[in-house]
Parts: structure tokens; C-alpha cells; sequence
């Protein structure tokens, strides 16, 4: 499955901030989303709420006074490199796990800067005030809600393609044959955690295609890399939490297929065990950098801006391989 560059947009218009903040997820990615309030000289954010398709969470509860409003979201691990571009001006701080930061605007070791997005949310028919996140395909409540179904789907290996939202025979199949697969009834699919079931599927080690499992105590970012028999295509990066797996998406029938992997602390920086980076690759180099990337061009990496990276071959011929990340 190839990730399209999903765009996000904040639908506003100006209202009072008297009630609660709700954020709404229109978008076909479960998100975590992070606030930023700039009140007079000060400003503070906090993260993350994590919020599924077609729902909405309070982020703010009471009477809101601020200047402004700001917000950024990302997408889980789960979806690979992150499909969800920011735009915004505001450089604020975050952390990788939940947090609070008062004074977001100078980062302290274990924060690191994120563009956040000025919105003017508005007011829904209780009361509260309303800020939507949502893609160029602007999908209403059962249509984002459908597409972030088709979208696990495609990633936990069923072929419930096109992601559009759109219900039918395909999409239908792929349901019955994953649920079927997990010992899951039918009726999940209507509840409220039924894209933690998915989620939570698709990140534990299959008897198909690639996995990754992250079994050291560091966030893992991970690379691959298909040979079609024509070029040679690497792709990253995929964070990997803690004590998780995910399968990363591949496209086709690839002859062959690479993968590198490295630890990295709380402010990005690769993770070393007696001065020596903790990575599991191989001998074939290949072209990556550090923001996400993606190129079918492997001569002369360090000339486009690349660094070349020992990637390992990874053997399919069984048809499933699960790597394990370990502290050795």
C-alpha cells in the first residue's frame, strides 16, 4: 500500500470560546492531536489526544480565554511515514509520549518543535466549539469512518482497495475475512473500540509479508527497500514504538526486499551501546535521510542529499518474516 500525501485542513469559522474544545476526525487515519494555546506572552500546549475516524474528543473543557488557538496532528506509527503534512507557522514544543508544556515556545531536552496550525473553531449545535481535521477528500462522519476501515485493512493485508470511503462486495469481504481471522464477531464492528482492535491487530506479528517488532525500551524508526527487478526503491521512515510490531506496506511483488532499522532517544538521536549505534541492517547500501523520504535512485546518495545505509536482505521465501529489534 502506497500512503497518499493526505492533507490536512481545519474547517473554522469565528466564534466565541465560552464552552468546551472539541476536535473532530474526518481524516481516514486514527490521529493524535496536540493544542496549543497563546495567551498574551504566553504559550503552552498539550498532547496527545488520540482520536479515531468520524469521532470527536473534548481537548479543552470550560471557558477557553486565549489569543489564539493552535493545533497539530500526526498519524499513528501504524500508517508508516507520516501521511499527514503540518503547514503551520507556529513552532511549538511537543513530546514523543503525553505531556503538558507551559512555556512551549523554548524546548528542554526530550521536546522537540512542531509546526501548529492557528484555528478558529466553530460553534456546534450543544454549545461546544467545534475544529475538524480533514482530508482533500473531504469525507463526511460514515465515510472517514469506512476509509480508516479499508485503510487497517490494506495494511494488515486484505484487499480492501480503493480507500474512498465508498462501501461494497470488496470492502465487505476483506471485513468478514479479517474479523473471521481474529475470532472477532461481527458485531465489534460497531463499537467504539473497534479501531483499537484493528490497530492492535495490525501490529502484532503476521504469518504474511514483513513485520517489524520493537521488543527494546526505545522508539524504533525504520526503512525499506524493494527490488522489482527494474530499480531498487527505499522508503522511511516507520516509527515503531516500544514493545510493538507493524507491518510496513508493500506494493507488488518485489524480487527482493531490504530493511534497516536504528534506536533512537526521546530527542531523535540514534541510541549508542558502548559508542556503537544500536541498528540492525546489512551489507547493501542503500540512499536515506534523516526526514522522511523516498527515492528509486541509489547511485551517488551523498550528490541528492542522501547518506548511504547499510540495509540487510530480508528472506521471504516462506512468504512471512517477523524481525525482532532486541538490545543485544
Amino acid at each position: 500500500m502506497t500512503l497518499p500525501a493526505a492533507v490536512v485542513s481545519f474547517v473554522f469559522s469565528v466564534a466565541p470560546a465560552f464552552a468546551d474544545l472539541k476536535i473532530c476526525n474526518r481524516m481516514s487515519y486514527v490521529v493524535e492531536a496536540a493544542i496549543g494555546i497563546d495567551d498574551k506572552a504566553a504559550t503552552a500546549t498539550r498532547g496527545w489526544f488520540r482520536i479515531d475516524p468520524a469521532t470527536c474528543r473534548v481537548v479543552v473543557q470550560g471557558t477557553l480565554i486565549a489569543d489564539r488557538i493552535l493545533l497539530n496532528a500526526r498519524a499513528l506509527g501504524v500508517y508508516g511515514a507520516s501521511p499527514i503534512p503540518q503547514s503551520g507557522s507556529d513552532m511549538l514544543c511537543v513530546a514523543q509520549d503525553n505531556f503538558v508544556i507551559a512555556a512551549a515556545r523554548q524546548c528542554r531536552s526530550g521536546q522537540a518543535q512542531a509546526a501548529f496550525t492557528q484555528v478558529t473553531p466553530t460553534q456546534g449545535a450543544d454549545g461546544n466549539l467545534v475544529a475538524y481535521l480533514a482530508e482533500d477528500s473531504e469525507y463526511d462522519d460514515e465515510q472517514a469512518r469506512l476509509a480508516g476501515i479499508q485503510r487497517l485493512l490494506v495494511i494488515a493485508g486484505y484487499d480492501a482497495a480503493p480507500i474512498d470511503g465508498v462501501d461494497g462486495p470488496k470492502t465487505q469481504a476483506a471485513l468478514a475475512a479479517f474479523l473471521k481471522s481474529r475470532g472477532l464477531s461481527p458485531d465489534i464492528v460497531g463499537s467504539q473500540n473497534f479501531f483499537k482492535s484493528m490497530v492492535d491487530a495490525v501490529q502484532t506479528p503476521s504469518a504474511t509479508g514483513l513485520t517489524w517488532c520493537n521488543d527494546t525500551p526505545h522508539k524504533v524508526m525504520a526503512a525499506i527497500a524493494t527490488d522489482d527487478g527494474k530499480s531498487v526503491t527505499s522508503r522511511g521512515w516507520y516509527r515503531i514504538d516500544p514493545k510493538t510490531c507493524l507491518h510496513p506496506d508493500v506494493t507488488g511483488q518485489p524480487k527482493q526486499i531490504f530493511s534497516f532499522a536504528e534506536a533512537v532517544d526521546a530527542d531523535n538521536r540514534t541510541v549508542k551501546l558502548k559508542d556503537r549505534p544500536l541498528n540492525w541492517g546489512g551489507d547493501r547500501q542503500l540512499c536515506t535521510r534523516e526526514t522522511k523520504f523516498e527515492t528509486n535512485e541509489q547511485t551517488d546518495c551523498g550528490a541528492r542529499g542522501f547518506s548511504a545505509t547499510g540495509f540487510g536482505a530480508v528472506d521471504m521465501s516462506s512468504g512471512g518474516k517477523t524481525l525482532r529489534f532486541a538490545v543485544p
